[in-house]
């Protein structure tokens, strides 16, 4: 029979930012919140912000090249980021510059050249 835990809040025990979660296959165990994402945007192909979490702003730096600003930082700047682009002829994106304030992502058409387009971008590692 299947239960339903309703909760406002979630606290490990011996840390309380830190829940392992039984992996798949049931021989793991996964911590959940570093599992999860800690910011992520859809930009459109001027930076504007068209729906994220935990970014502030957009900022656009030139052809294909665009900043989008943490509301709040990470940790370090080792953090990992990836996404892709969607509209007209552009084909796929890169994140060029991390640091702990803001993410900068490049998009591309399929000859290597930059090129305006929406984005999306999500970002894991640890909060500051």
């Amino acid at each position: 029979m299947a239960s339903i835990l309703k909760v406002d809040t979630i606290t490990g025990v011996s840390t309380a930012g830190s829940i392992a979660v039984t992996g798949e296959g049931n021989s793991t165990t996964t911590n959940l919140q570093q599992g999860l994402a800690k910011a992520w945007v859809r930009g459109g192909n001027d930076a504007s912000l068209t729906d994220s979490f935990n970014i502030s702003s957009g900022t656009d730096l030139n052809t294909g090249y665009y900043r989008f600003a943490f509301s709040s930082a990470m940790a370090n700047a080792n953090y990992s980021g990836g996404g892709f682009a969607f509209s007209g002829s552009a084909k796929y994106s890169n994140y060029e510059t991390a640091t702990t304030a803001h993410a900068e992502v490049n998009t591309f058409v399929d000859s290597g050249s930059k090129s305006d387009s929406t984005n999306s971008s999500q970002y894991h590692g640890d909060l500051a």
